[in-house]
């Protein structure tokens, strides 16, 4: 039958409905990455296991990791048969092969600069940190403390930076990882940065850069509790709020890669100043330059004026542990606003977990069974329970393993897709 078009319906004008997904998009990796992918994070796994956890053919498995073999990306190991003795053929299992590739991670923070050095499966090789003096630097500055640092963690590692395949680097602030460019930090003088290509150039190395509490959540995703969740939340606590977001077990950016900055989004009308420049941020009421603020006014300090900031911090946690109510209302009060950023994230995105990560989390009172009976308050009322909450007070080693990974998963991406483009042709 012979469809009849009334005006303004005409076969042009129809454009079609719904979502266009583009092929091989992200949703829809490659077959070869796939396999690497369930190899790396199994660490060990039989060929049948991977053609069961994939649902395809142990056929497909095995020209692929052929594939991958050859192109010294994976390895055979001999992995003993429980159960059995010394007799018999050990089973063969793949890996990933850990001395094909090592690369650095580094975070660049306010208080000091951590690096790791990690092999081709994620092994830690070497750690080290450097000191830093308060304030932004400048970009000169800043490259040369990369350098620093990164030649003192390869003669700790035993390698040279020619070793090395490449380098992630974490900063605090707005930074687009596509592009490299930092737009704004707190570690820097200067916007609109190229770090990513300055540094790549002083170096040697190629380099990429992200925002630093992204990193956090690639950590956890990479190394921590995240590894088995689809999705989940990271908020970092420290001379910032930041927080990363894991959708589909993958970063969540933004458009313009600048989403998720939780730590600027607005709670207070003509509030507080933020270090950003604006008035009323979050971060302006619970990060640790905001504590030291009302620190000094509410308990009359003026004369610590000279203190770190971290010395200011310690002393008011004393206080607060001592009994003294204005130091224990400025933790009540940080963590009133820090329920209120909690429960908007729960509103917003329903995370499986929400993980609070960062050396302020030491600071019990910010998490206080008060804080988070008052999320539970400002949260939507939906008759289910809220996203559990864990609490990770680690260190700055965390934020490097995340930058790690960034450069891991740059590495292999670009292995892989040489890999793909040469067997095309």
């Amino acid at each position: 039958m012979l469809t009849q078009y009334t005006a303004g319906d005409t076969p042009e004008a129809r454009k079609g409905v719904g979502p266009l997904i583009p092929p091989l998009s992200d949703t829809l990796r490659p077959m070869r990455q796939q396999v690497f992918e369930c190899v790396r994070a199994a660490g060990l796994i039989p060929r049948v296991q991977v053609a069961k956890d994939l649902g395809i053919s142990p056929a497909s498995v095995t020209t692929i990791t052929s594939e991958l073999i050859d192109s010294g990306l994976i390895e055979e190991v001999a992995a003993p048969r429980e159960g059995e003795g010394v007799r018999g053929r050990p089973a063969v299992a793949l890996g990933v092969r850990a001395v094909a590739h090592r690369v650095a991670g580094m975070k660049l923070s306010d208080r000091e600069h951590t690096a790791v050095i990690v092999d081709f499966a994620g092994n830690l090789i070497a750690d080290d940190a450097i000191p830093r003096r308060p304030g932004p630097m400048t970009v000169t500055e800043l490259l040369a403390a990369v350098e620093t640092l990164l030649d003192r963690v390869c003669a700790k590692a035993g390698i040279s930076r020619a070793d090395l395949s490449a380098i992630g680097l974490g900063v605090p602030g707005f930074v687009d990882c596509a592009d490299g460019v930092v737009l704004w930090s707190s570690v820097l003088n200067d916007r609109n940065v190229a770090l990513a290509s300055l540094a790549g150039n002083r170096l040697g190395l190629p380099v990429w850069v992200d925002n630093d509490a992204n990193l956090v959540a690639l950590a956890e995703l990479w190394f921590g509790a995240g590894r088995e969740l689809s999705d989940f939340a990271v908020v970092t606590i420290e001379h910032g709020v930041g927080m990363g977001l894991v959708l589909n077990h993958r970063i969540y950016r933004g458009s313009q890669r600048l989403g998720l900055e939780l730590g600027h989004t607005k709670v207070q009308l003509d509030g507080a100043l933020c270090r950003c420049g604006q008035r009323g941020c979050l971060e302006a009421y619970i990060a640790d330059y905001a504590l030291a603020r009302e620190a000094t006014t509410a308990l009359n300090w003026g004369h610590k004026e000279g203190q770190s900031i971290a010395v200011l911090l310690e002393s008011l946690y004393d206080h607060a542990k001592a009994g003294n109510a204005t130091a224990r209302s400025i933790f009540r009060r940080a963590g009133r606003y820090l329920a209120v950023g909690l429960s908007n994230v729960v509103n917003l995105f329903d995370p499986a977990l929400i993980i609070l990560s960062g050396e302020r989390m030491r600071y019990d009172y910010l998490y206080a069974a008060e804080t988070l009976a008052e999320m539970d308050n400002l949260a939507i009322n939906t008759g289910r329970p809220r996203p559990p909450i864990e609490i990770h007070a680690w260190g700055d080693l965390l934020w490097a393993h995340g930058a790690a990974a960034l450069a891991l998963s740059a590495v292999s991406e670009g292995l892989l897709a040489a890999n793909r483009d040469i067997a095309a042709q």
